[in-house]
Order: structure tokens, then C-alpha cells, then sequence
């Protein structure tokens, strides 16, 4: 007898592991993965690394999460293209942009999240780009193949420095402008944040901390001229690139009548406010006992682990299920170097150092008291590997110091 429908809205990194994690831990049930993009699931890390210095003729195959024949193989109903516009609790239904209701007994929204848009005069202007999608990364790439262009960044964070990376290395003028007093603020360490500005600027990129953006300018004719800072600041332009973060997309469930707080609200099942109804990936906020609180995540890691979490309560219930306890970690490429991250290191009060930054190998381990919070590795992996582990083994927010050992 077959198990009643499942059904997954949205079909990135997120969705695509539930329904794979249900196929392998045996559901047989009918099973549909809607996903508003045009292309089947993809990879989003290459996009702002590998895919953007790939030849201008690959195509999706190059990030594509699966073989074309995989979701006919696994009786996976993948409808590209296609959004879920609505959702009725009472009856379980699904509606679709193609006017279709699928019935659903459990329902995994795995909406991701969609760029800021900056908000100034001249932001609209075609020659403003975001990267978010392939079909975003795609036309990025083709802009960057041309001889030579004045590019700004807007936003230190990890895109805004790949993309940085991957404009210097097409030979491109660079120069990067950040609202706060240095990179990617909000997610490392100050050491490390020292160390990513310096391999940037060693490469030439400029860059401009504590900056606000007032205004793009363009030509007459359409073509950029330039970024216009507050203060009158004036940077020459001609392709700008905006990376000030994400908001999660939750306006599905926010309809729906679901909790929405920067993010669509979960337990440690990460199920909703509707029992029947899971949320994961970009779009969820949960309880991390490697956090103080809920928070979101956006990494490749939290989407896997959270849909193989879903996967294993809907397959075997919540008896013998597990909470979602997996320790966080991500990285960046970054020309040559590679950072990782373990854990959660915001909040930490004190660091100590393994390895020498100026060797371009080191580790900074991120403390709040005696409380180890994180692993910030550049060109250390086995820190990084090692890190998980130590975290995976402590109790929440809570042990003694673990000892450290370089690698």
C-alpha cells in the first residue's frame, strides 16, 4: 500500500535532500518537488566561485545536483518552473502556479531566501546585479569575460569577496565598499577578518570600510558612470555588484497563517506552528543548542542536515527520530585560500591563535569564557575536521575548554 503524498515547495539544495533522504530511508509514497526556477536542483556555492571563472559556454550541468534521469528513476514528481502560490491547512492542499492542487499528508517548504535589493536612486539599472540564481551567476560571468571593466562591490560579506575575487582575476578594476568597519563582520573573527582584507587588498582590490552608498549614476545613454557615496565620495563604475545579504522567503507560510520572525519558526523537529507542515533550509528559524536561542542559517551543510532530519521524522515519527543537533559549518573560496568555519562564533569574548596568519595558515578558535564556540580555519583543514568534532562531542553552549592541539 502506498504512503499518502508528500510534497516539498522549492526545489534548491534544501528541497531536493528531503526528497532524496525519503526515497532512502524508504518512503514510497508519491512524492512532488516544485521549484519556481526554470532549471532542475543546482549547486549555489559554485556560483560565486568556480561557475563564474568557468568557460561562457557551460551550462546548468556544470552545478546540477543530480543526473537527469535521477528524479524519474526515483519517482520523483520535479515540476521546474512551477511555484506553490498557496497553501489550504484544512485541506491539505497545495496550490500551483500552473493552477494544479496536490494533496499533501506532510508538506516541507524549503523557500530559500532572495537577495536584498539596494535601495538608492539608480539601483535599477541593468548594470546593478545581484548573484543569487544560475541564471544571475550566468550573466555575471558573461559580463566579467569582457577585457576590462571598473567594477564595485557593494557588501563585504562572502559573496561580495568571492565576487571581488573572481572580478580581480578576470583582470578587472575592483574596488569593494562595506557599511561597517570591516569584512564579513557579522560571521568571523576580527583576526580573520584582518587577514581576508589583506589578501584582497594584496591583490588589488580597494577597499572602502564604514561607507554608504547615496546613489548610482549613469551616462545619458544608460551606461553606468558612477557609485555615489554619502558624503560626496564619487567611485567610478561600470558594473556594480550588490551583496548586502538575504531575507528568508517566507511569504507562503506568512499567508498561511504559519509564526514568521526572520524566518519561518520551527522546533527542534523543525516542525511549524502546523505540525504537518516542516520548513527548512534558508528559510527556517530553529533552536541550535550551538547557538544562544533560534537563528537561520544559510549554508549547503544546514540545508543537507536539516532535510535528512525531516526525512528521518516523517519516515519513523518522533519517537525514535532525533532533534536537529548538527554542528554548523561552511566555507569560502577566495582565490587560492580556503576558509572553514565550525560552529557559531558570534558572541565570543576572547581568541587564541594556531598557526600564523602570515604563513597563510591558521586557526583562530573562538571562546566565550571558557566555552569553545567555533573554528575559523584558513588553509588548515585539519583544524577544521577536527573543530566539528570537538563541537559535535560538547554540550549546549556549555563545556570546559577543550584542548588544542595544532595540527
Amino acid at each position: 500500500m502506498s504512503a499518502p503524498p508528500i510534497v516539498i515547495a522549492g526545489a534548491g539544495q534544501a528541497g531536493l535532500e528531503a526528497a532524496a533522504a525519503l526515497r532512502e530511508a524508504g518512503y514510497n509514497g508519491p512524492l512532488s518537488l516544485i521549484g519556481a526556477e526554470p532549471h532542475a536542483p543546482y549547486e549555489r556555492p559554485p556560483l560565486s566561485k568556480q561557475f563564474l571563472a568557468s568557460d561562457a559556454d557551460a551550462g546548468p550541468d556544470v552545478v546540477a545536483l543530480r543526473g537527469a534521469d535521477y528524479y524519474q528513476k526515483q519517482s520523483i514528481d520535479l515540476q521546474s518552473g512551477v511555484a506553490v502560490r498557496g497553501i489550504d491547512r484544512k485541506r491539505r492542499t497545495a496550490l500551483l502556479s500552473s493552477g494544479e492542487r496536490l494533496r499533501y499528508s506532510k508538506l516541507i517548504l524549503a523557500t530559500g531566501s532572495t537577495p536584498r535589493r539596494l535601495n538608492v536612486p539608480g539601483a535599477g539599472n541593468p548594470d546593478v546585479m545581484v548573484l543569487r540564481s544560475l541564471d544571475d551567476a550566468a550573466a555575471l560571468r558573461g559580463r566579467l569575460a569582457a577585457a576590462y571593466l571598473r567594477v564595485v562591490v557593494i557588501g563585504a560579506g562572502f559573496i561580495g569577496l568571492e565576487v571581488a575575487a573572481a572580478a580581480r582575476a578576470a583582470g578587472h578594476d575592483v574596488t569593494l565598499v562595506e557599511a561597517l568597519d570591516r569584512v564579513i563582520a557579522r560571521a568571523v573573527s576580527a583576526p580573520v577578518s584582518q587577514y581576508l582584507a589583506d589578501l584582497h587588498r594584496d591583490r588589488g582590490v580597494r577597499i572602502l570600510f564604514e561607507r554608504r552608498v547615496e546613489a548610482i549614476d549613469a551616462y545619458r545613454g544608460g551606461a553606468l558612470r558612477t557609485v555615489r557615496l554619502a558624503g560626496g565620495e564619487v567611485i567610478p563604475a561600470d558594473l556594480v555588484v550588490v551583496g548586502i545579504g538575504v531575507t528568508p522567503d517566507t511569504a507562503l507560510a506568512q499567508d498561511a497563517g504559519l509564526e514568521v520572525a526572520d524566518g519561518i519558526v520551527v522546533d527542534e523537529y523543525l516542525r511549524t506552528s502546523d505540525p504537518d507542515i516542516h520548513a527548512i533550509g534558508d528559510c527556517a528559524r530553529f533552536p541550535s543548542p550551538h547557538a544562544d536561542g533560534a537563528v537561520r542559517l544559510e549554508s549547503v551543510q544546514n540545508a543537507v542536515d536539516q532535510a535528512r532530519c525531516v526525512a528521518e521524522y516523517i519516515t519513523r515519527g518522533a519517537a525514535q527520530a532525533a532533534p536537529y543537533a548538527a554542528v554548523p559549518w561552511f566555507w569560502s573560496d577566495q582565490y587560492t585560500d580556503k576558509l572553514q568555519i565550525a560552529g557559531i562564533t558570534t558572541g565570543h569574548d576572547r581568541v587564541e591563535i594556531v598557526g600564523d596568519p602570515a604563513e597563510h595558515s591558521f586557526s583562530v578558535y573562538c571562546f566565550a569564557g571558557q566555552h569553545l564556540l567555533g573554528v575559523e580555519s584558513v588553509n588548515r583543514p585539519v583544524d577544521h575536521i577536527r573543530g566539528r568534532r570537538q563541537l559535535a562531542q560538547l554540550p549546549a553552549r556549555a563545556a570546559r575548554t577543550p584542548e588544542i592541539r595544532a595540527a
